[in-house]
């Protein structure tokens, strides 16, 4: 059976040293950090993340300012409110919260947070860092991620890496990262599923990493004996919240393996505040 791997115990740990940075920090800046959150409409999703980010925020004291905009809102308008905090001396962190409305282009839109305070790590300026293996700011579900496979002290080199979803925020960073550390990476996407392939691969994998968005995509009979599972994926079905593999019978097959909820998301949001700290300390 296999042992968990809970976000919520490692985020508790971190957010211990963090605590440590923040008084620092706090004293150099004579005030205390600031977290700018955007949200454009009315989704429960992103309030439940930015509940989350607030509680977090306040636990480490720092400010956490939320922007809220209507769901017709011009994408100019948007930008013209980036472009402010950007010039706003006591915000040390921006962040655009998804999902946007169709009329919004986030990735025209988060080209317009400068690099400094993009606290996600989406920014063109920070993806090329991250290519380059020299990012600080790295985008938050990806670090996550990375923080629970260290936590399994496995030697990632060399070893087979299979990653289901090629999002922008999780499966392309992700990638990068352990192409860092040499694992050997294939990514899985819609064509893998449509080619018939999905389960061929999932079945080769040392270290699985899931974020799809597709409750039990992966099925646990398809897990590699003593493999590590990390799923990212959260989904309500019948009132419950459950990741994008087959919990029970994973678990049976597997080494570690990430529950949902308790996994990865808890983490997610403390990796956010590390990012709003390294932005603080490479400016000051």
């Amino acid at each position: 059976m296999a042992k968990l791997l809970e976000g919520k115990i490692l985020a508790q740990k971190l957010k211990q040293d963090l605590s440590k940075e923040i008084v620092g920090l706090q004293a150099k800046l004579a005030r205390p950090l600031a977290l700018e959150s955007i949200v454009v409409g009315d989704h429960a999703s992103s309030s439940l993340y930015c509940n989350a980010q607030k509680k977090t925020a306040e636990s480490l004291n720092i400010e956490y300012r939320l922007h809220t905009l209507g769901a017709a809102v011009p994408e100019q308008e948007l930008i013209g409110l980036i472009e402010r905090l950007n010039r706003d001396e006591t915000s040390d962190g921006i962040l655009v919260q998804m999902p946007l409305p169709g009329h919004i282009d986030y990735k025209r839109v988060s080209r317009f947070i400068a690099p400094q305070k993009d606290v996600e790590g989406m920014h063109p300026a920070n993806i090329g860092k991250l290519l380059f293996g020299k990012a600080k700011i790295v985008p938050c579900t990806a670090a996550a991620v990375m923080a629970l496979l260290k936590e399994t002290a496995i030697n990632l080199r060399g070893k087979s890496c299979v990653i289901v979803g090629h999002s922008e925020i999780v499966g392309k960073p992700l990638s990068l990262l352990l192409l860092d550390e040499f694992a050997t990476v294939s990514v899985c996407h819609i064509a893998t599923s449509e080619a018939g392939r999905l389960k061929d691969y999932v079945q080769q994998a040392e270290v699985l990493a899931v974020a799809v968005g597709k409750a039990g995509i992966v099925k646990g009979e398809w897990i590699k004996k003593d493999a590590v599972v990390i799923d990212v994926g959260i989904n309500r079905v019948a009132d419950k919240t459950v990741g994008d593999v087959e919990f029970d019978e994973a678990a049976k097959r597997a080494s570690w393996i990430t529950p949902v909820p308790g996994g990865v998301g808890p983490l997610t949001v403390v990796m956010l505040m590390k990012n709003l700290v390294e932005a603080v300390k490479q400016k000051i």
